[in-house]
């Protein structure tokens, strides 16, 4: 008797792979390769600084801020919006790349288990191109929600957060569907993971009414402004949660899913079922 065909040891999308070696090399190398110096030169290159953009349009606001932190005597915030504003010039790059760098191991294991989660399904239905796309929107949408509240800011923001909260916004527009991964089971028993992740999705309309996304979506947010919030006074945390950038991803996520969805058939029928590729 010949044995069965062998499963994959980690049976995720070869995208999700994909990003996940390049956010987890990202930290290697900067963790054990690069000088503490050369390390927060690669952050000036990537992280995102809302400043460096304002100073493009409105320069006596970022003057106005580094004046009103040497005023207060807040000598370290005041050399570290002095290194990161020392570029020069407008990094354009940079509302992208600083969802490749994270802040420490936490950071990354936490965002790395959410794209698990909420990315696969997705990474399924999208298919890589257009997974790496919609990852890509919502990274940018998540550094402008960032940038529309704190112009004059010169804290850097670095982390997938905002892309992998679009990607679960996107994830809540199919899961609960009949089929899906988190809906009801159909009566001729679960659909294969592919077809699940296929399911065709809710229109936006009905899903601003669906409980079950209301629900996760209502318990997301406050999550999310508890740990901005909180995190650091209580110790949670050792740096600042852009939690903005989290709602400004997870919103891009939710209503531009529609974009980038392909076309999908129902696969609620046995025979259709049979039949999908």
């Amino acid at each position: 008797m010949s044995p069965g065909p062998r499963k994959p040891i980690f049976n995720l999308p070869g995208v999700i792979l994909l990003v996940l070696a390049v956010l987890v090399a990202a930290h290697l190398v900067r963790v054990y390769i690069l000088s503490d110096a050369e390390d927060s030169y690669v952050l000036r290159a990537m992280a995102f600084v809302p400043a460096q953009f304002t100073f493009l349009w409105n320069p006596d606001a970022v003057a106005e801020m580094l004046t009103d932190l040497a005023r207060e005597g807040r000598r370290g915030q005041l050399l570290m919006s002095q290194f990161f504003l020392g570029v020069g010039r407008q990094q354009w790059w940079t509302p992208l790349s600083y969802a490749l760098l994270h802040a420490d191991w936490t950071h990354l294991g936490v965002n790395s288990l959410w794209l698990v989660a909420f990315g696969a399904p997705v990474a399924v239905r999208f298919g890589a191109a257009r997974f790496l796309a919609f990852f890509a929107v919502t990274a940018v949408a998540g550094a402008g929600a960032h940038y529309a509240l704190h112009m004059a800011d010169a804290t850097p923001v670095i982390g997938a957060s905002a892309a992998v909260s679009g990607l679960t916004a996107a994830a809540l527009r199919f899961v609960f569907q009949p089929g899906a991964p988190l809906g009801p089971v159909p009566y001729y028993g679960p659909l294969p993971p592919d077809l699940a992740a296929r399911q065709p999705a809710l229109p936006i309309s009905r899903a601003w009414r669906d409980r079950r996304v209301l629900q996760f979506a209502a318990i997301w947010f406050a999550v999310n402004l508890l740990v901005g919030l909180f995190a650091v006074p209580l110790g949670i945390a050792e740096f600042g949660v852009a939690w903005e950038a989290h709602a400004g991803g997870f919103a891009a996520g939710f209503l531009f899913f529609s974009l980038f969805d392909p076309p999908h058939r129902s696969v609620h029928d046995p025979l259709t079922r049979m039949t999908a590729p």
